[in-house]
């Protein structure tokens, strides 16, 4: 009797486990994998939910791999209350050109980050999404940002301000503008 499947689960369970130690931004984590029956668990801790997202992406394009499951924990080194995650959140998204921070904000509240305001392309939202996701005590993103293509507006004119913040039936004929 064979142990094949065993080997295969060997040998896998040990090129998850060298991608680990050997990943730039996964090696100082000290990640740990397990491999059953072509199922990879990996524990341990990582600092943001991006990497989770990026690890599990990676073991899911790894060859043998049937199955992935993440017993990891997103924490930080110190005390990160909702204010810092909100700061670390809005810098994120400063950071990315894709993401239009006069119409997106965010809010933290126990680690689930609401993205909330207005986007003009679903790309926009996902480029939200995955700056928020890159910071530090983020467990979950929540979008609940709006896609309306066309909400343009120039900013710089103080009658179309007005115009896109105040419905004046008398102006626009009953045309709704925003």
């Amino acid at each position: 009797m064979s142990d094949k499947p065993k080997d295969k689960d060997k040998a896998l369970q040990h090129k998850v486990q060298q991608m680990l130690d050997s990943d730039k931004d996964l090696q100082g984590y000290a990640l740990k994998a397990n491999v059953i029956d072509g199922e990879v668990q990996v524990s341990g801790v990582v600092d943001a939910l991006a990497e989770q997202n990026r690890l599990r992406e990676r073991l899911a394009k790894m060859p043998g791999v049937k199955r992935v499951e993440l017993g990891l924990a997103v924490s930080t080194d110190g005390a990160i209350d909702d204010s810092k995650v909100t700061a670390e959140v809005m810098e994120e998204l400063e950071a990315n050109p894709g993401v239009d921070l006069r119409h997106v904000g965010a809010k933290s509240v126990d680690g689930t980050v609401f993205l909330m305001g207005r986007v003009d392309t679903p790309e926009e939202e996902q480029e939200a999404i995955a700056s928020a996701s890159k910071a530090r005590g983020v467990t979950r993103v929540v979008s609940q940002l709006k896609n309306r293509p066309g909400d343009r507006y120039d900013e710089e004119s103080l009658e179309e301000i007005f115009h896109h913040q105040v419905n004046n039936d008398e102006e626009d004929g009953g045309v709704r503008i925003f």
